[in-house]
């Protein structure tokens, strides 16, 4: 038998010179945005006061397969990619199964992540429009680092809102993204008219991924020549992230591989979105038939307890409503280590293929999680970002019960970054300190009480 090596990489003349659209292999389209004023689905030109014109077209663009990717793209991803497809040899041996486990590794780049990938893309957008300036928000810091990079590289202003919990727990990850000449506030704040308002009615909050996006829409359309650009749960995003995907999947064909079980972890879907893509296609058209299993924090389950339900992607509702597995958008998530998972949705196209039957998930205790974390960190030489590790642990799931079964199953997960900022919750598990909060069924009703209604749609 032919040995596969540790660490297989692409040529840049291999990349993925398009992305892949999921949606125009749907038969079973995402219900459409809705514009929160009027209750109908929203137009492109409803969403240019908000984002730039070329990714509200591909955020509403339901039928073109592959979108070419500029080549001033192609070429910034030529610093970082191709990113690695890795056998994970040693974890394999650790947990004595059968299973062959194989990761995408994004982690490669300063930002620390995945979110790398689209960030470009929409700053090179934003570049090519002419604009001044954009905002955005950041849960764990790595989204906010990443825009960071790529404003800097293109010369535009940025101003992060940051979750506040966040901002307290990682300080260099807030030095990284001022050396990146970007303004980082953290969220709920006194500078915007939302985050004064939820301040009000909630003076000791820690904030939450929906608080922060607020305050960034709102900063946006109130700073001329501004707009906001998110880095997680919009379609544009998902379709940025598919190079992971793609990536993995063309590595996978090198070594006649492919996967019987794709592992992603799961906040508002960027890194899971991106990573499926191609083989979701594989089964909406047929082709195969692999499981795919979305690991989420406990914490914050949005599709293993959410609602699927038109909701607002913010907490102070000034955004456009999505049909997707909600919490409710006044929904608080405790202040876990688990910082870029901490969102009350899920993005509408998972949520819809989720809702389908096309994909699983599972929620897992954070201690269960950094428990996982330092022994793939032990085995591997890589320590994981705590949203990572929730993929490593759902792949450890699935190769155990390989173990039990005796299956020699080829199993993929994505390593979406490193764990080096997050340090003071590798210590809270390592000295003990670490609490599991899991929200009880009570919270979470009084939340979904207060999903919007909307005439003839939602009642």
């Amino acid at each position: 038998m032919k040995k596969i090596p540790h660490r297989v990489y692409l040529t840049e003349e291999q990349m993925p010179k398009q992305w892949y659209n999921l949606r125009a292999d749907m038969k079973n389209l995402p219900d459409p945005l809705l514009n929160p004023g009027t209750g109908k689905p929203i137009t492109e030109e409803e969403l240019y006061p908000v984002f730039c014109e070329k990714l509200a077209h591909q955020e509403l663009d339901n039928t073109t397969r592959y979108i070419d990717i500029p080549e001033e793209i192609q070429e910034f991803y030529k610093m970082y990619r191709p990113s690695p497809l890795i056998r994970a040899y040693n974890l394999e041996k650790h947990l004595d199964t059968p299973a062959k486990i194989y990761y995408k590794f994004e982690g490669s780049n300063t930002s620390g992540s995945h979110k790398l990938n689209s960030a470009v893309a929409q700053a090179y957008y934003a570049k090519e429009q002419g604009l001044k300036g954009l905002t955005t928000e950041t849960g764990a810091g790595q989204w906010g680092t990443a825009l960071a990079e790529a404003c800097s590289f293109y010369h535009l202003p940025l101003i992060v809102y940051m979750v506040k919990c966040s901002y307290e727990q990682k300080p260099f990850r807030k030095s990284v993204i001022h050396t990146f000449d970007a303004e980082i506030i953290p969220s709920p704040s006194e500078t915007t008219e939302i985050g004064r308002k939820i301040l009000a009615e909630n003076p000791g909050t820690s904030g939450s991924l929906g608080c922060a996006i607020s305050e960034a829409v709102e900063k946006a359309v109130s700073t001329d020549g501004y707009k906001y650009v998110l880095g997680s749960v919009l379609n544009q995003v998902l379709l940025h992230q598919s190079i992971i995907g793609l990536e993995s999947k063309a590595a996978m064909e090198l070594l006649d591989e492919y996967p019987d079980v794709v592992v992603g972890c799961a906040g508002g879907g960027s890194n899971l979105g991106g990573l499926i893509a191609p083989f979701m296609q594989d089964k909406l058209t047929g082709k195969a038939s692999p499981r795919i299993v979305a690991v989420e924090p406990a914490s914050c389950p949005s599709l293993t307890r959410g609602k699927y339900a038109y909701d607002f992607c913010d907490t102070g509702k000034v955004t456009p409503l999505a049909r997707m597995y909600t919490l409710g958008c006044d929904f608080i998530p405790s202040a876990n280590h688990a910082g870029g998972l901490r969102y009350h949705g899920m993005s509408p196209i998972l949520s819809k293929l989720y809702h389908d039957g096309f994909m699983e998930a599972i929620s897992v205790e954070q201690s269960k999680v950094f428990e996982t974390a330092t022994m793939f960190a032990k085995q591997e030489t890589i320590l994981p970002a705590p949203e990572s590790a929730h993929a490593i642990y759902g792949a450890v799931q699935e190769a155990l019960k390989c173990k039990e079964s005796g299956e020699a199953k080829t199993i993929l997960f994505g390593l979406t970054g490193t764990g080096y900022f997050d340090m003071y919750a590798y210590q809270s598990y390592m000295d003990g300190t670490m609490k599991d909060y899991i929200p009880t069924d009570a919270e979470l009703e009084k939340s979904f009480a207060r999903l919007p209604k909307i005439p003839g749609i939602q009642e």
